[in-house]
């Protein structure tokens, strides 16, 4: 068992999962986490907006809040940015420094994708406000999981897991506009970047992820 054999590692690692809505990373994360532990590492999965008291209270306020659709796209971004900043020195650096390796369903990317290219705002405040919520802390590994607009809305609306939240109600365009920005950004850092078919198997796109963050990290 894990506990058994278990691995330290002296500097822990973040692996950051993005990607549209419905695109599959909440199940790719927990199907990593598994493998980590069998591996006989200690994973922490969490998520933002999230992670915290704090920022559990915040993405009610963001994703499903009376008061969301009022919100200014400057007022979002500073919202998502106030979690992320308690996420980072409330659990991640902790973790990481513990050893642990954070799979952390979207980070700061998501971010300048959804404020940045999908609300318009612009790229400077964007860059400083991440930068002074994380801190040093920046992902090791960044998955995004891929798939075209339409498929991410009707697997959002394929759901039965309650009505859909602000961002899941957002029209084709927005979609499209993620999708491409988030291509756009791993192709400006193809050294942190992995991009994933999100249409395929949920096996194959499991394997392939075991797989790659073995030999990326020689867990």
């Amino acid at each position: 068992m894990a506990e058994e054999t278990s691995n330290f590692l002296k500097k822990g690692l973040m692996i950051t999962f993005e990607g549209c809505e419905g695109c599959g990373k909440t199940t790719q994360i927990h199907r990593l986490e598994t493998h980590i532990e069998d591996a006989g590492y200690h994973a922490f999965v969490t998520r933002e907006p999230g992670g915290t008291e704090v920022g559990e209270e915040i993405r009610h306020l963001l994703k499903f809040g009376h008061q969301g659709d009022k919100l200014f796209p400057e007022t979002e971004l500073l919202l998502f940015a106030a979690a992320r900043a308690q996420l980072v020195r409330e659990i991640i650096v902790p973790e990481i420094e513990d050893g642990r390796i954070i799979l952390c369903d979207r980070f700061l990317d998501s971010t300048t994708v959804y404020q940045g290219v999908a609300r318009q705002v612009s790229d400077d405040p964007i860059q400083a406000i991440n930068a002074f919520a994380v801190g040093d802390i920046m992902p090791d590994l960044t998955f995004i999981l891929d798939v075209p607009a339409d498929v991410s809305m009707q697997r959002v609306a394929d759901r039965h897991a309650g009505p859909p939240d602000r961002f899941e109600r957002e029209n084709i365009e927005f979609y499209k506009k993620i999708r491409e920005g988030y291509l756009l950004l791993a192709e400006s850092m193809p050294e942190r970047f992995h991009i994933m078919d999100g249409t395929q198997d949920k096996k194959l796109i499991e394997d392939e992820i075991w797989g790659y963050v073995k030999e990326r990290f020689e867990l």
